[in-house]
């Protein structure tokens, strides 16, 4: 039987956004996106309805938010956007989602968070009873926008929160294109400290997973919030050979000692030479894992791939379509970053 139920994705353009539609589509379900970029994906153009728009514009949102029965807020402001974009965006943004969709009686908004509400914690794994203490402007609006989400809950509205680990797969550039350009490149890979720790990631479609199960499960299960991750995934010094060893040119990943490295990249970060952010450099030499035993028991979650899985996963659609964004550059996870002085370091792995 056809699912007639009416579902509004907020950053539908963007790499979760377009996986979601993906995801979606078959389950028949009545999709409009709602983004700032525009929605280039001939594939799923016919089966929804874009909407091209901004979700601070608190008029435009409620006119779309009208007969809506499911919101999944995607919508970000990512961290190389600047502070105010990001508060306004991903704090204010998210208040007038919700407001919206309380006013014209949504079922319930799926809010997409992020482990970067943790900040750089000092054991693992993690519980969503964790105590909160983001990094940067980023962390800090993620929780932010969190608390908003409390308080609609308060109001009556079911908001299931995710805080995924980072996701990738078909679609991901952003930080991993770094990756793998080098690999591509036939370039060795350097690591912050000895690569020994283990790093959680997360196949998108593990992640659309977790939304569906938000979507479709009963209120009482999925009005909270979960740690979202993968179950199976080692240390980040194997996972990444494995791009490597798949790129085909004999290379290995190079532990450098961490504290001169981060060093260095703060001060790049501060010069604007470097696309890393200081959440990215202070967790990369760490343990970075949390537990998805909520998830699992209370929702059904069950992710069907590990760290290595996705990493190759979004490794061969990069290679089989780079030639089709070699010439882009933004701050999206959807686009290449600007990788500045780390172009020029390439040349000397």
């Amino acid at each position: 039987m056809t699912n007639q139920q009416r579902v509004l994705i907020t950053g539908g353009a963007g790499f979760l956004g377009i996986n979601l539609v993906r995801f979606l589509q078959p389950k028949g379900y009545r999709l409009t996106t709602l983004d700032l970029a525009p929605f280039s994906y001939a594939d799923t153009q016919a089966h929804v309805a874009h909407v091209s728009g901004d979700i601070r514009d608190v008029r435009l949102v409620d006119q779309v938010m009208r007969d809506q029965d499911i919101v999944i807020h995607a919508a970000a402001a990512l961290p190389l956007y600047t502070p105010r974009d990001i508060y306004t965006t991903d704090v204010e943004g998210t208040r007038t989602i919700l407001e919206a969709a309380r006013q014209h009686h949504a079922r319930r908004v799926v809010h997409i968070s992020s482990t970067a509400v943790y900040g750089v914690p000092d054991h693992h794994p993690l519980y969503e009873t964790d105590r909160l203490s983001g990094v940067g402007p980023y962390g800090q609006a993620k929780i932010q926008a969190e608390m908003v989400c409390l308080e609609y809950r308060a109001k009556g509205l079911v908001v299931p929160i995710l805080r995924p680990k980072t996701f990738i797969g078909p679609e991901r550039l952003g930080v991993f294109d770094i990756l793998f350009d080098w690999a591509l490149d036939g370039r060795n890979f350097p690591l912050i400290g000895s690569g020994k720790n283990r790093y959680q990631f997360l196949h998108v479609a593990d992640l659309c997973q977790a939304i569906d199960l938000c979507m479709s499960q009963p209120s009482e299960a999925v009005n909270d919030t979960f740690n979202i991750g993968a179950k199976v995934f080692g240390m980040m010094r194997a996972d990444y050979q494995a791009v490597l060893d798949t790129a085909g040119f004999g290379k290995r990943v190079i532990p450098l000692p961490a504290s001169p490295v981060i060093a260095g990249l703060r001060f790049l970060e501060a010069l604007r030479l470097s696309p890393l952010y200081q959440w990215v450099y202070d967790t990369a030499g760490k343990d970075s894992f949390v537990s998805i035993e909520k998830a699992e028991r209370q929702l059904g979650f069950a992710p069907q791939y590990s760290n290595v899985d996705a990493l190759l996963g979004n490794f061969h659609w990069y290679r089989e379509n780079r030639h089709t964004f070699a010439t882009q550059s933004g701050i999206s996870h959807r686009v290449p970053w600007k990788q500045g002085v780390l172009r020029f370091a390439k040349r000397l792995f």
